[in-house]
C-alpha cells in the first residue's frame, strides 16, 4: 500500500511542470488531490490529463478573495488537508543595473509574499501531523548572472521553512523544501540556448532533470516515509549545487 493512500493534498501551481507531475504522482499513489492554476482551461485540461482522484480549481493566488474561495471549497469538499505543496513561482532575468521596481515587486510578491499567504490561508485546514512542501531552487544556494532576485526570493523560501518548522512543530506539521536544479519544464524552455548549455556543463550527472524526478522527492516529503524530517532542504539537481 502506498504511503500516500487516502491523503488529501493541495498542489498550488499544479497545472503544469513540476506541479502537474507531482499531482499525477500523488493520484497514482492513492491521494485525493486538488490542483490550482491561474487559467481555467489550463487547470481543467491538467486535471483531465490525470483522470481520477483530482479536482481542478482556478485561482489567482495573489488575490485574497481567490484564496478565501479556495479554502472554502476545500472545506466543503474534504474538511481537511494532509499535504500542501506550493509550486507556483516566477523567474524573470535581469542584470544589475537593469532591475526595475516592478521586477523586484513581482519576484518578492509571487515567490515570497504569495507563498506565505497561501500557507497561512491553508493552515486552518491542515491535519495534525500533516506535511507542507515548499518548492525552492538551488538558485537560493548559488549565484547566476541575471538571476539575483530569483535567488534572493528562493533563499527566503528556505528561511521561511526554518521558522515555520519551529512554529508548527507543536501540531506535528512538518515543513520541508524541495529545491530543483535545471528541470525540463516550460519555465526552463524560456532560457536561451547559451544559458542552457552553461547550466548543463555544471551538472555532474550531465543532463537536465525531469519533472517526475522532482515529484518523487515531493512525494517522499509528503508521506510518512519522511516522518522524522522537518525544516530540511533536499536538492534535486544532479549534483549541480553539491560539488
Amino acid at each position: 500500500m502506498s504511503h500516500l493512500t487516502n491523503l488529501n493534498a493541495l498542489i498550488v501551481g499544479g497545472a503544469s511542470g513540476i506541479g502537474l507531475a507531482t499531482a499525477r504522482h500523488f493520484t497514482e499513489r492513492g491521494a485525493m488531490t486538488w490542483i490550482t492554476g491561474r487559467r481555467e482551461n489550463d487547470v481543467r485540461m491538467a486535471a483531465e490529463s490525470i483522470g481520477t482522484n483530482v479536482k481542478p480549481i482556478r485561482i489567482d493566488p495573489t488575490q485574497p478573495a481567490d484564496l478565501e474561495a479556495l479554502v472554502q471549497q476545500l472545506r466543503n469538499d474534504s474538511g481537511h488537508l494532509d499535504v500542501l505543496v506550493v509550486s507556483a513561482g516566477i523567474s524573470e532575468p535581469a542584470m544589475l543595473g537593469e532591475i526595475t521596481e516592478d521586477h523586484i515587486d513581482r519576484h518578492l510578491t509571487i515567490n515570497v509574499k504569495t507563498l506565505t499567504l497561501i500557507v497561512q490561508a491553508a493552515l486552518p485546514l491542515m491535519s495534525e501531523g500533516g506535511s507542507i512542501v515548499l518548492i525552492g531552487s538551488i538558485a537560493g544556494l548559488i549565484g547566476a548572472p541575471g538571476r539575483s532576485l530569483y535567488s534572493a526570493s528562493k533563499a527566503a523560501v528556505r528561511a521561511l521553512a526554518r521558522g515555520w518548522t519551529m512554529e508548527l512543530a507543536p501540531r506535528g506539521i512538518r515543513v520541508n523544501v524541495v529545491s530543483p536544479g535545471p528541470i525540463d519544464t516550460a519555465m526552463m524552455a524560456t532560457v536561451g540556448a547559451e544559458e542552457r548549455s552553461a547550466y548543463a556543463a555544471q551538472i555532474p550527472l550531465g543532463r537536465f532533470g525531469q519533472p517526475e524526478e522532482v515529484a518523487r522527492v515531493i512525494g517522499f516529503f509528503a508521506s510518512s516515509e519522511s516522518s522524522y524530517i522537518a525544516g530540511a532542504e533536499l536538492c534535486v539537481d544532479g549534483g549541480m549545487a553539491q560539488v
